[in-house]
């Protein structure tokens, strides 16, 4: 199976622990950056996914995290995040706990998170975080209502 960036975004829809999900995968590619803010408001959870082996763009990812942390749309509401630490696999890659302390998630103590080491050529992490945020997501359309 051949994993590739995304180019722009897709939009795939599935079913996990009762919840009918529609997911948006946006590339993190600079020129289409801009788009992701579009989708905060109505956002129930987030998969934010950076690559393990690359010091210079978990430092980018930081910065786009940040940002995405203070959008007017999204500061204030609890919405769930997973982080995938993606290539795992690969020896030159970053532990969970390095991209963990890469991105500053010690100090986000307002929305939960949760990272997963992960190889998006096996599956290997998917699972594991998929039911992590479906379950972080009934809990917050719980209380919603």
């Amino acid at each position: 199976m051949d994993i590739v960036p995304t180019v722009g975004f897709n939009v795939d829809s599935f079913k996990m622990k009762n919840l009918a999900l529609t997911a948006f995968d946006m590339s993190g590619q600079g020129r289409y950056r801009n788009l992701w803010e579009h989708y905060y408001k109505d956002t129930d959870g987030i998969i934010f996914v950076v690559d393990s082996t690359d010091a210079l763009r978990m430092v980018v990812a930081k910065d786009e995290l940040d940002m995405m942390l203070q959008h007017k749309d999204f500061k204030d509401r609890p919405v769930p995040i997973l982080f995938f630490a993606n290539k795992m696999d690969l020896k030159e890659a970053l532990s969970s706990v390095k991209v963990s302390q890469a991105l500053g998630l010690d100090v986000l103590k307002t929305k939960p998170w949760h990272i997963c080491a992960s190889n998006a050529l096996t599956g290997e992490g998917l699972q594991e975080g998929l039911e992590w945020l479906s379950e972080q997501i009934q809990a917050l359309l719980q209380k919603k209502r």
